[in-house]
């Protein structure tokens, strides 16, 4: 029994034994005892992951794939979430530990995976996968780059960002058009910002709608003081900002508030 690569769930499966052991060995097992692969599929990475000393769950929204590792993975059997990652609540698995995450991540929702993770930070101290190769650099870039934008500076706020190795397209059933990357998220040892952070995600997420402008007119809708608007911070571009400066920006915004 094979399980059919479904387009609607972008599906594409690694079948290369080596790319798939060398995506579980980017897991460094600090700080948890628990890891969480989504979109497990026929499970060529959770083979691997399963001969490490923490405990692996899997979520899948895919009954069929479920169906195939429930018979070839036994021991994995009762560590099997049937949902959706993006709707499901963790916490009825992991009760507020430590967990990691890991995965070949469907390219159709794999922004909203970092966002979501992002989210639940306080309790992922390690994130690691396969992106499509322009949305893994786009997290990892620094500032200055075309690419950087809002999932850089969010996932740079909390994380540190190291883009691993490129995956080639032939690796995979069905073949993506395009070359995948694999990164790995390392959570700071201070990660909490000394701003607001809804805040800080509405400042960087505003300023990027409009990254061509400078942040005095793409920051209109915060309705700034006068006096706010002449700081010098405010003739750059959003992508001229690194991480830190963006945290300042917001610290300046609540105060005018």
């Amino acid at each position: 029994m094979t399980v059919k690569a479904k387009k609607h769930l972008g599906q594409h499966f690694l079948n290369d034994e080596l790319i798939a052991r060398k995506i579980a060995d980017t897991l460094t097992l600090k700080g948890y005892k628990t890891v969480l692969e989504i979109g497990p599929g026929m499970g060529v990475l959770t083979k691997y992951l399963l001969q490490k000393d923490v405990a692996t769950h899997v979520i899948e929204i895919d009954s069929e794939s479920v169906a195939y590792l429930q018979a070839n993975y036994l021991n994995l059997a009762s560590r099997i979430i049937e949902k959706d990652f993006l709707k499901y609540d963790l916490n009825q698995v992991f009760n507020g530990e430590p967990f990691a995450i890991i995965g070949n991540f469907p390219y159709n929702i794999s922004t909203q995976i970092v966002f979501k993770t992002l989210e639940m930070r306080d309790q992922i101290p390690e994130f690691s996968g396969m992106f499509q190769k322009e949305v893994a650099e786009r997290i990892c870039s620094r500032e200055g780059s075309k690419v950087y934008g809002i999932l850089s500076v969010l996932a740079q706020a909390y994380y540190d960002a190291e883009y691993l190795f490129t995956v080639p397209p032939s690796v995979f059933n069905p073949p993506p058009k395009v070359e995948s990357g694999v990164l790995r998220l390392t959570r700071k040892p201070d990660y909490s910002l000394p701003c607001d952070d809804t805040l800080f995600f509405k400042v960087v997420k505003t300023a990027f709608q409009q990254r061509r402008k400078t942040l005095r007119n793409s920051l209109k809708t915060f309705n700034l003081s006068d006096n706010l608007r002449e700081d010098s911070i405010f003739d750059k571009r959003p992508e001229q900002l690194n991480v830190q400066q963006f945290v300042e920006l917001t610290q300046l915004i609540e105060k005018d508030m």
